[in-house]
């Protein structure tokens, strides 16, 4: 039975009963649907109160922010030219949708989905919020929004108020969502390391995440979730010990003992590096499973979301940081035409990565009817 099938059936169900009963308090704005309210401003005004720490906070905000354009920029470009010249390359980006295989990532269940997004949006668009409210420009609304499926939160700030102020301030304003983003799941990966991990993890192994298609591990039938204990009769219980041991294999055929039995594995040489195919982490208590995904897929997201929104890409936070910048250097037409340029141009990698993903959803398409 497909649980996560069934959950989002209920969830989007509940939530299209809310759409028809409050039907008039819903607005369109392009391709979101936007259910407006006041929730959250008058505590991103209690938070704007402490002007001395946002101020010294915007400038780090700010120097991540270009750094992180440089980077997502760089690593998108690079991946592009891997996937296009470089046989076997995967994609780096990915579409992070319950269900969809990503290599070296579990599988993402619905509700870790729907309550990371959530969240995620929440202290986001409240960051936004937050500074727009430090430099005196009114929030007309908050609320959620709806993309397809994908729920998503935001904040509206006077835009009409928000050109008239410095430049600094508007990339101020701009650059907070994904440097919070980013902060928080640097946050999440510290309580798990520092302060959850004594009560998470057992010491009796190491779980098998994802399993490469073809890959040695895959033609001897290991399987995700297939706990490892013992590789070539040593005990592990971290998993830098296995890629350590799998490293110093000289390629020579190895024992993996599991709680499902004995593997025994020949690594082959991949990238200058020997390989078997798998993706392992901590054996997690069964009991804290559900919560340890949780706080996995809040790093992960987190961080992902926060780096992709400083892509220099149209209405996205990193395309706005473009277009501000260029105004301290051009006039206003050469700003927008370097800002469509650049929009375009990275709108065309991105295609280009999610093109195996596509072909995939219209072959699952096709065989539908076939």
């Amino acid at each position: 039975m497909n649980f996560d099938l069934i959950f989002a059936l209920i969830f989007y169900g509940l939530l299209l009963l809310f759409y028809f009963k409050n039907k008039s308090k819903f607005a369109r704005q392009g391709i979101l649907l936007l259910y407006r309210t006041k929730v959250g401003i008058k505590l991103m005004d209690k938070f704007s109160r402490h002007r001395l720490l946002l101020n010294i906070l915007s400038y780090f905000s700010i120097l991540i922010g270009f750094l992180g354009m440089f980077l997502i920029l760089y690593i998108l470009i690079r991946g592009t030219y891997s996937l296009i010249f470089i046989p076997d390359s995967p994609p780096v980006l990915a579409p992070v949708l319950p269900g969809i295989k990503i290599p070296g990532l579990p599988t993402l269940s619905f509700w870790h989905w729907i309550i990371s997004i959530f969240i995620i949006a929440v202290i986001h668009e409240f960051a936004h919020g937050i500074y727009a409210r430090l430099y005196k420009i009114k929030i007309k609304s908050s609320g959620f929004a709806f993309l397809g499926p994908i729920l998503a939160a935001f904040v509206e700030p006077d835009e009409k108020v928000m050109k008239k102020v410095s430049n600094k301030k508007q990339l101020a304003i701009i650059s907070a969502g994904p440097f919070v983003n980013i902060v928080f799941a640097f946050l999440i990966l510290l309580f798990i390391q520092f302060i959850f991990f004594p009560f998470i993890f057992n010491s009796d192994g190491i779980t098998v995440v994802n399993i490469e298609k073809d890959s040695p591990a895959s033609l001897a039938n290991l399987q995700p979730g297939i706990i490892i204990r013992e590789v070539n009769n040593l005990e592990v219980t971290d998993p830098t010990q296995v890629v350590e041991l799998i490293q110093s294999s000289q390629g020579k055929e190895m024992e993996f003992l599991t709680d499902r039995g004995e593997f025994f594995i020949k690594p082959v040489m991949k990238d200058n590096k020997y390989y078997i195919g798998i993706s392992v982490t901590h054996h997690v208590k069964p009991s804290l499973e559900w919560f340890y995904m949780l706080l996995y897929w809040l790093w992960v997201i987190s961080f992902g979301i926060g780096l992709f929104n400083l892509l220099p890409l149209g209405p996205i936070d990193g395309g706005r940081i473009f277009y501000v910048a260029m105004l301290s250097f051009f006039n206003e037409k050469k700003s927008m035409k370097l800002f469509k340029s650049i929009s375009i141009f990275c709108l065309i990698l991105i295609i280009i990565n999610l093109m195996p993903y596509l072909i995939k959803l219209f072959k699952w398409i096709i065989g539908l009817f076939s």
